[in-house]
């Protein structure tokens, strides 16, 4: 039982060592103006697991990283699309 409680408590510990930090370029051709990237990164931002947001207006892209364990691709293109500005991830 002893050796159960330890694995436990050591898993738990361990758990966050499990999650990859992850960065994706996400392509969004729809930006168009100058707020269109303040937007898109608010958006972003309310992405649980999101620590970094950079929104290029030039390259009409956001390279976003984030927690592997909090948060997917799919939920930061979700987030893009519900705000307005509909993205994909690019390759």
């Amino acid at each position: 039982m002893r050796k159960l409680i330890a694995f436990a408590a050591l898993a738990a510990v361990a758990a966050p060592v499990w999650a990859a930090t992850r960065t994706v370029t996400l392509s969004i051709p729809s930006m168009h103006c100058a707020m269109c990237p303040v937007t898109v990164k608010e958006a972003l931002s309310k992405v649980p697991g999101v620590s970094k947001i950079a929104v290029s207006l030039a390259k009409k892209d956001a390279v976003v990283t984030f927690n592997d364990r909090k948060t997917t691709a799919a939920a930061l293109t979700k987030a893009t699309r519900d705000a307005g500005y509909p993205s994909t991830v690019e390759p």
